[in-house]
């Protein structure tokens, strides 16, 4: 499988990564929203784990890119607010599969992104 993580946090990031590696994905690791616009138009991704607050550029600005470009590609939004936490970012981009805390242990983000970033 074939996963973008776009995190500002490198930390965090790079703890997702790791572990998504050791099961067995494909991982690319960027922080701005002008990297991740690069790493799409570069190649295919099945799945995207997106840091709802990006401190350069805008989440939902590469989520509606990905949308456009492959639209099957599926994106799972993480933050550490309650901004959204209404349900509101399903409404607001159209290849939303999943909204998590950041806090979220990486088994757990692997297994959602295990679940939905299988081909449909």
């Amino acid at each position: 499988m074939d996963i973008l993580i776009v995190e500002s946090d490198p930390d965090l990031g790079d703890l997702w990564a790791r572990h998504l590696r050791r099961e067995g994905g494909t991982v690319s690791l960027v922080q701005t929203q002008s990297a991740a616009i690069l790493a799409l138009q570069s190649g295919r991704f099945d799945i995207i784990v997106l840091d709802l607050m990006l401190t350069e550029g805008s989440a939902l600005a590469v989520a509606d890119f990905a949308s456009y470009s492959s639209p099957e590609t599926r994106v799972v939004f993480v933050t550490d607010t309650s901004f959204f936490s209404d349900g509101s970012i399903f409404a607001l981009s159209a290849n939303a599969c999943a909204y998590v805390r950041s806090s979220t242990t990486p088994e757990d983000l692997a297994a959602i992104v295990e679940h939905h970033g299988k081909p449909r």
